[in-house]
């Protein structure tokens, strides 16, 4: 089968096309021919060395997909030879190929209602923001959540979320970027170029932090009491949380193929949409990250394979 792989850490041009052995499913385990693969800030980081180990190398970059089962495992239970399915791998096995091994409990049912390429710009994205304003914010509807790059991948995930729990939503986002915002629910857009977004709301119960920085410290400002932020890129001062009484977290998403299935009956019921900006064929992957990594992206980019 073919996959993109790297052999060293670097730039775009270390990503190769290979012809590799087609894995074949172990007890519990089941053999996926990946229809499209999504691009994501991890891959381009991992190439780059920055969230690499080299002792893994030779590596498959790609952490979530949609596809069609082909072969179920042993002890596999849950899916059959040709359902449609979409999933967040666990680390160490990678979507850029024609083929992966994905575990049962990493996948849900592909929505009805999506492409192969729409659903494949789901898990990764789709996961981060539930466990991130979710599980660590513990969002309830009635309250305000405050996200930092409504307009990317896991922030429009995260805006649709949150509405769809019951949740007011606020967001900040380029200029350029504001009427996506609004289409997809946010109650209020701010665009960060020209508004100081501590100037335009208060009160807020969850902070998501997709920007870090200088973005997360003005944040504490506009929390209530007790509120938190929450971040996929560093950890809140915890000193300057319990001076101020509220709290901050850092976490990473995990593959949770029961939420994806929450996530899946959010979309088949018209609540949740995937925002897919560019496609790439699979053999163009080095030019989808570099458009990911610099340019300017709504949503997600998706690989076709």
């Amino acid at each position: 089968m073919e996959a993109i792989r790297i052999h060293k850490f670097g730039g775009p041009d270390v990503l190769e096309r290979e012809d590799v052995d087609k894995p074949v499913p172990a007890a519990g385990e089941m053999l996926v021919q990946v229809m499209a693969a999504s691009v994501n800030p991890v891959d381009f980081k991992i190439r780059g060395g920055s969230r690499g180990n080299e002792s893994a190398l030779p590596m498959t970059l790609g952490r979530d997909l949609a596809g069609v089962v082909e072969q179920v495992g042993a002890d596999a239970t849950g899916f059959s030879v040709g359902d449609d399915i979409f999933a967040l791998l666990g680390r160490g096995r990678g979507a850029y190929a024609e083929y992966v091994i994905v575990l049962p409990e990493e996948a849900a049912p592909k929505p009805g209602n999506l492409s192969y390429v729409e659903a494949a710009a789901v898990p990764l994205a789709a996961l981060t923001a539930w466990q991130g304003i979710f599980d660590h914010g513990g969002l309830e509807a009635g309250q305000r959540l405050l996200v930092h790059g409504g307009a990317g991948g896991v922030g429009h995930m995260a805006v649709q979320l949150a509405k769809a729990r019951g949740a007011w939503v606020a967001a900040t986002a380029a200029g350029e970027d504001l009427d996506f915002v609004r289409s997809i629910g946010a109650d209020q857009v701010i665009d960060y170029q020209r508004q100081r977004f501590e100037d335009e709301v208060a009160d807020i119960d969850v902070v998501f932090d997709l920007v870090a920085g200088e973005t997360q410290a003005r944040s504490w400002s506009v929390l209530k009491p007790g509120g938190i932020i929450v971040s996929t890129l560093a950890e809140p001062p915890q000193d300057e949380a319990e001076r101020r009484g509220m709290r901050g977290t850092h976490y990473m998403a995990e593959a949770n193929g029961p939420e994806l299935l929450e996530v899946a009956r959010l979309i088949e019921e018209g609540k949740v949409r995937p925002r897919v900006q560019s496609t790439f064929p699979l053999d163009r992957a080095a030019e989808a990250q570099e458009k990911l990594e610099h340019g300017h992206i709504q949503g997600k980019i998706v690989l076709e394979a």
